[in-house]
């Protein structure tokens, strides 16, 4: 069964979606704007939870691998090049949980939606004032990576040291970042016509006006 784009678009209405790259202040912009608005927040992958046992290997073989992969040392060790074929494949099989729940959970209430749901299907289910871009420079989303304090990258950072040469095994996974981040993927943000944001600066506290200026643009002021 396939859904119209049209249709979707119309019972996405409520849904206010923010993408791009690391560490360019998605998270953080989304939990203000919720807080401010009284907004549902959604968070990065909000809608396989609780749904493993709908996974399967036919239907969805990258987010599958989570049952089938030998050891987490095995998912930070594979290559750049499997780790971003995995993560793109991801984002898409991801895409359908995402949208079936925001369906779901936004019939009378407004969401804010830190996505990582591909650009291209973005466009077709949503409109320019619902989406907004958030971008940081290569280096910048590679190297500030792991400094921050949530659960999912510290983890992952620990799962890096347990490993026989935790180095190499870092500077590997950095690797796979440098790909999910890189300056072809940035330019396909930069040049898609949406709203964008870039960050350029990690001293500056500019939340205030980030979220000042995505609330102009998704017209909550």
């Amino acid at each position: 069964m396939n859904i119209n784009n049209n249709v979707l678009k119309e019972y996405l209405k409520n849904c206010y979606f923010i993408t791009g790259t690391a560490y360019a202040g998605k998270s953080t912009a989304c939990a203000m704007l919720a807080e401010k608005y009284g907004l549902i927040h959604c968070r990065e992958n909000y809608g396989t939870e609780g749904k493993d046992h709908l996974i399967t290997q036919e239907d969805q073989p990258n987010l599958n691998y989570f049952n089938t992969m030998p050891s987490w040392q095995h998912f930070v060790s594979r290559s750049p090049e499997d780790y971003e074929k995995w993560m793109s494949g991801t984002s898409r099989e991801v895409a359908d949980f995402e949208v079936a729940e925001l369906i779901r959970i936004t019939a009378d209430r407004k969401a804010i939606v830190d996505t990582n749901i591909p650009l291209d299907t973005l466009k077709e289910i949503s409109d320019y004032d619902h989406i907004a871009i958030m971008l940081s420079p290569q280096a910048m989303s590679v190297e500030e990576f792991f400094n921050r304090g949530d659960e999912e990258k510290q983890f992952l950072l620990s799962v890096i040291n347990s490993c026989p040469d935790p180095k190499a095994t870092l500077e590997n996974f950095k690797a796979g970042i440098a790909r999910i981040n890189s300056p072809e993927h940035y330019n396909e943000f930069l040049n898609s016509g949406l709203f964008t944001l870039i960050r350029e600066d990690t001293e500056k506290d500019t939340r205030e006006e980030v979220c000042r200026k995505l609330a102009e643009h998704f017209g909550f002021e």
